[in-house]
């Protein structure tokens, strides 16, 4: 057991259930809101959705204003324009509602008024040096787990990179899960978005600086994603399915938000950053070809998240358990529709040096794999998943 002294960051209230949405008001009053920014995006303004936050806030006595114009791999210059709007108008409080990038958007929103400062400034690990306005995280997909994390993501338009901010600061102050949010997300967002967070989980377990709290919360994420996921995607109706799927992505944030993601959201991140492909595509696509990879450095683990995902393992060998949680990923991501190779994407094989380049610079991820990564080892990964075979 690791005995180490570790910190572990996350909201001071997180609430968890059907239709919490509508206590929204009450935890924005005890943050002492009196006018609330809500940052969104515009496939949930044009569902209908702001709705849903904008009335329990107005009905606690709440001005508000919105901000929907986030999108995803959201550029620092859009998050560095929604933060003007939120010095200027004097608002005292974020609520962030939407998808990961809607809330990354929110969460550096809340940090940047009276800086004087952009995003691109802070940039790196505890940077930012003051707490923003408070801020309410509620997330209508069940994935990035960005309503309990320190970590925002951006795209760097300038060096055409995806660029992280870490920060305690970063931490919403509430959390608010309501699985009623994702009933609405369609199948094909619902498995880019519920596979990200099984990965979360994955590699929040795989990590070097996983710990016991850790551990718990991402095992029992990868169980409840891996018993839901495909019903959620196929029947979206199915309110427990998507319960386990806003949990699991809870659990996600949770453990990758404090032990740190690896090699999977490393050599992803070039992919999405280069080639504008969503981040949940990226990651499934990676998720293998890493895993297969970095078993070798801790086949026990993988074993776990081979029984974690309901597979029997009884009188397998570490290795051979560990193998069938690989391939397991496999059979999800072809269940699901999702891509599994670079030429799935649109990405030519000459691309892998420029690929390669790009994750080797992810230093802040690549510490954390459980195994070693070297250039020809990142070269050789990608070039095993350069091209769908024939047939």
């Amino acid at each position: 057991m690791d005995m180490k002294p570790r910190t572990f960051l996350a909201p001071r209230t997180i609430v968890t259930g059907a239709g919490c949405v509508e206590q929204l008001g009450d935890h924005a009053k005890k943050l002492k809101a009196t006018r609330v920014l809500i940052v969104s995006d515009p496939g949930v303004c044009a569902a209908g959705m702001i709705e849903k936050v904008e009335q329990p806030l107005k009905a606690a006595g709440l001005e508000t204003g919105v901000f929907a114009e986030s999108v995803p791999e959201p550029p620092m210059t859009s998050v560095d324009d929604a933060a003007r709007i939120a010095e200027d108008g004097g608002y005292d409080c974020v609520v962030a509602f939407g998808g990961g990038s809607a809330m990354d958007t929110a969460k550096m929103v809340a940090v940047l008024p009276g800086t004087g400062k952009k995003v691109e400034d802070y940039v790196g690990i505890d940077v930012l040096d003051n707490p923003g306005l408070p801020v309410i995280a509620i997330p209508t997909t069940a994935g990035t787990g960005s309503e309990v994390t320190k970590v925002a993501i951006f795209a760097n338009e300038k060096l055409n990179v995806k660029q992280g901010v870490s920060s305690a600061y970063l931490v919403p102050d509430v959390a608010l899960v309501d699985p009623f949010l994702t009933m609405s997300c369609p199948p094909r967002v619902s498995a880019a978005s519920g596979i990200d967070a099984l990965i979360h989980n994955i590699e929040a377990y795989t990590s070097v600086n996983a710990t016991p709290l850790t551990d718990m919360y991402a095992i029992k994420g990868i169980e409840l994603i891996a018993r839901s996921i495909r019903t959620a995607v196929y029947q979206g109706s199915n309110v427990e399915a998507r319960f386990d799927m806003a949990l699991g992505a809870l659990y996600g944030g949770m453990s990758f938000g404090n032990a740190g993601v690896t090699a999977v959201h490393a050599l992803s991140y070039p992919i999405g950053g280069r080639f504008h492909v969503p981040h949940g595509d990226a990651n499934t696509l990676m998720l293998p070809w890493v895993m297969q990879y970095n078993m070798l450095g801790c086949l026990e683990r993988f074993a776990d998240i081979a029984v974690a995902m309901g597979l029997d393992i009884e009188g397998l060998t570490a290795r051979e358990a560990a193998q069938m949680a690989v391939d397991e990923m496999r059979l999800l991501a072809d269940d699901l529709d999702l891509p599994l190779y670079l030429s799935d994407v649109g990405i030519p094989a000459s691309a892998i040096e420029e690929l390669t380049e790009g994750a080797m610079g992810q230093t802040r991820l690549l510490v954390n794999n459980p195994r070693t990564l070297t250039r020809d080892d990142v070269v050789a990964i990608y070039t095993a998943c350069a091209e769908r075979p024939e047939g």
